[in-house]
């Protein structure tokens, strides 16, 4: 397909992932796959004058999530992008055969069973719900939660930021962390496709997206 690479709309980011199904926020490893690559200069990361930063693209994530109705979460290599619901179904099926729980007594099934009792939890709300309080959990905890959305077990919602004392908002933002199930549905969880099939799908459909990427790159993306 031919790529639009000064996009400078939230609309029309919403409008590309829908056509193209996937796709990373950040470098992916494929030049020109990502959503940063294709956004105009004026929706990078830029530095301002009294130390601030403005960053379009950034503060575009919620609402690509609650409008465009996307799966959003570390799903390319543990690197954030974005799923439609088109495709969501094959994603998961091929991810969650790919990468399975070890078994109903480990680290990652309890993160799961607490975020479900939770309904949606921002990330230090769930490792402390979780008991990672201690020196060096954070970094311990949230490679478990990588490896959860790498499977397609856990997503992002929205974005909660704090607020300064004018109700202003401020920083890089928390990520609201849910199960796919309950923000897009059981039902979008389910695919009638053998685990097989859903890859090879998924396969020819990155061929066609990508077809300057090998093989070896397009795996890495499917997981």
């Amino acid at each position: 397909m031919k790529w639009n690479d000064n996009i400078s709309q939230c609309a029309d980011m919403m409008e590309l992932i829908s056509a193209v199904g996937f796709l990373p926020l950040l470098e992916s490893g494929i030049a020109g796959y990502s959503a940063d690559a294709l956004v105009a200069t004026s929706c990078r990361y830029r530095m301002l004058d009294d130390g601030g930063w403005e960053w379009a693209l950034w503060q575009w994530k919620g609402p690509l999530v609650r409008e465009g109705g996307f799966a959003y979460g570390k799903f390319f290599g543990g690197k954030a992008g974005f799923v439609s619901r088109e495709w969501w179904p094959d994603f998961c099926n091929w991810r969650r055969h790919r990468h399975p729980l070890p078994d109903d007594d480990s680290i990652e099934a309890a993160i799961l069973d607490v975020l479900r009792e939770g309904g949606s939890m921002i990330t230090r709300e769930l490792r402390a719900a979780c008991g990672f309080t201690g020196p060096k959990m954070r970094s311990r905890f949230d490679s478990y939660v990588t490896r959860l959305e790498m499977a397609c077990r856990i997503v992002t919602e929205d974005f909660v930021y704090p607020r300064d004392r004018h109700g202003n908002q401020y920083g890089w933002g928390w990520s609201l962390l849910t199960t796919p199930e309950a923000l897009l549905g059981r039902d979008a969880c389910q695919c009638s496709r053998t685990p097989e099939a859903s890859h090879q799908r998924l396969l020819q459909h990155f061929r066609k997206l990508l077809p300057q990427a090998t093989d070896s790159q397009l795996e890495k993306l499917i997981g």
